[in-house]
């Protein structure tokens, strides 16, 4: 019986990883034109991490975390979110020793043990940014807008900011209070998971996606209405940052974002067009998450958005990602010397960078022209014994269909130059 991949995994085939670095190409190119630096983290880590870092009380720590014993009977977790893991780097290797404000991006797969479906799976990738050292609100516009700059340079439309303030340290437990006030008179009627969080995190109960339960919470105290001094002044200039480039914003105050380690600013990025999971993007700034994994008091800000659900919005609003053409020159051989000379030629044009196939399996000429063909070459470079004999070979430019002979001594030249 042949094995199979795990439930919840993809693989990423030829033809499907030449998108991928598209997509990563441009991810690249924006970091690099907004100042920031790539860092690379564990795929696994100390368990604790995510227990302080994420948040007991969310879903990822409570059922979601693929974690297991080491054989040195260690707890460790596979990374299912890149916030926590870069703000450990930052802590572990003193970061926040040198110039502020750091500003990280990161690319690469998370793990989470959930129910696949239509945009989600266990093993899925994720492109994110971390910037720590500043409170400093046009920051949290910047970050924003970077994530709208990205989508819109894949030509993607109709996106959506939904944006919120989630509060401080000063002004969440008057939330808190207020929240479970209203609640309390209802708490039997929510599911055991809502019910279990009233005590621990009554905000995380407005995320729960039961039907009952958001319709249970309609009317409830909202973050913004109990906002502190600052978090109020804070949230008004980001929206004014915002309207000074023309980033188009929705307030959405029963947006609270799934993770415990959010203070103040809360977005998502929507495309409504995927369907139920048309949230794209999601950040927000967490002020106190170095200090709760052991580093100093530093702010920080991010967002994290799945390169899977990348593809999806793409596919549904019609837009072909561009793949580069395979081979530049194919080379066609027909007998053994000319096989030996095109052996030759291929080395020598690849020290040159072009990229160039030949015919490894000694078929006739018809079906290397269809490989040529298949390959999208520019040109094929045709070798028999007749060309050999005359000292060159026939070019035929593969769009046009148009050929002439080159001499061999001016073969290079002439592929090179065209």
């Amino acid at each position: 019986m042949l094995t199979q991949r795990p439930k919840g995994t993809n693989d990423l085939l030829p033809g499907q990883a030449e998108k991928w670095h598209y997509i990563e190409n441009i991810i690249r190119q924006v970091c690099r034109e907004y100042g920031y630096e790539e860092i690379r983290t564990p795929i696994f880590e100390h368990t604790e991490l995510f227990q302080r870092g994420v948040g007991e009380t969310t879903d990822i720590v409570e059922k979601e975390m693929y974690t297991f014993l080491d054989k040195g009977e260690r707890s460790v977790t596979l990374r299912p979110e890149g916030t926590a893991p870069v703000c450990r780097a930052y802590v572990e290797n003193k970061l926040y020793a040198g110039p502020q404000p750091v500003k990280l991006y990161y690319v690469g797969p998370m793990f989470r043990y959930e129910r696949p479906q239509a945009g989600r799976f266990r093993q899925f990738n994720q492109f994110g940014i971390e910037v720590f050292g500043t409170t400093n609100p046009a920051l949290d516009a910047e970050v924003i807008t970077m994530a709208m700059d990205f989508y819109e340079r894949l030509g993607l439309r109709n996106l959506e900011v939904h944006l919120n303030s989630v509060g401080c340290s000063k002004c969440r437990p008057v939330h808190k209070a207020k929240l479970q006030e209203f609640l309390r008179p209802k708490l039997e009627k929510f599911c055991p998971n809502c019910q279990g969080r009233f005590e621990r995190n009554p905000l995380r109960m407005l995320d729960c996606k039961n039907p009952g339960c958001q319709e249970l919470s309609v009317g409830a105290p909202t973050t913004t209405q109990c906002l502190c001094e600052e978090c109020a002044e804070h949230f008004e200039q980001v929206k004014g940052y915002l309207d000074k480039v023309g980033v188009r914003y929705r307030v959405d105050e029963r947006l609270v974002r799934g993770l415990d380690y959010y203070t103040k600013t809360a977005f998502e990025i929507m495309v409504e067009e995927i369907g139920a999971q048309s949230a794209i993007c999601g950040g927000g700034r967490y002020d106190g998450l170095i200090e709760e994994i052991g580093g100093p008091v530093t702010p920080g800000i991010g967002f994290a958005l799945g390169m899977e659900r990348i593809f999806s919005a793409l596919a549904v609003q019609g837009i072909e990602i561009p793949v580069e053409t395979k081979a530049d020159v194919y080379l066609a051989a027909l007998g053994e010397p000319a096989v030996r000379e095109t052996f030759r030629l291929q080395a020598q044009l690849r020290k040159l960078h072009l990229k160039v196939e030949m015919d490894y399996l000694a078929r006739g000429l018809k079906a290397q022209l269809k490989t040529a063909d298949r390959l999208k070459a520019k040109y094929t470079v045709i070798i028999g014994e007749d060309e050999l004999a005359r000292g060159a070979a026939t070019v035929r430019q593969m769009d046009s269909g148009d050929q002439q002979e080159v001499k061999l001594i001016d073969l290079i030249d002439y592929l090179v130059v065209n």
